[in-house]
């Protein structure tokens, strides 16, 4: 599933539901995949918000759109690897954000995200957007 496959990182997803061009334009005719540990986090945030009702269907009809990925034994294998690498570091991320490295990982994508702490993960392709 390399190369032009994209694992989309939950602030993503946010700026294409907040209609963030730039990223819409980038979207356009390539494969798009999104952990459910993201969709999970957007549902939360939907949930919290002034505008539930609008913001659960903007999710909903999103990940119509795309291929979640899910957590299963292999990817839950991933986990442990990259939260132990991590811990040997010293240098820990959010714990979703490993969930989301481990689901990129097994699928062999690469991950769009704008957060930096990503880049302490050295076996993982990761793309600024």
């Amino acid at each position: 599933m390399a190369g032009s496959n994209y694992l989309l990182d939950t602030m993503i997803v946010a700026a294409y539901l907040n209609r963030e061009q730039a990223i819409r334009d980038k979207l356009r005719d390539i494969s798009v995949y999104v952990a459910s540990i993201s969709i999970g986090e957007l549902f939360f945030g939907a949930y919290h918000s002034a505008q539930v009702a609008n913001n659960v269907k903007q999710i909903r009809d999103f990940a119509a759109l795309c291929t979640i990925l899910t957590c299963d034994l292999s990817v839950a294998d991933r986990y442990g690897q990259v939260k132990h690498s991590l811990r040997v570091k010293g240098r820990p991320i959010p714990e979703n954000d490993v969930w989301i490295a481990a689901v990129a990982l097994q699928y062999e994508l690469t991950l769009v995200t704008r957060d930096a702490h990503f880049d302490r993960l050295d076996f993982l392709t990761v793309e600024a957007w």
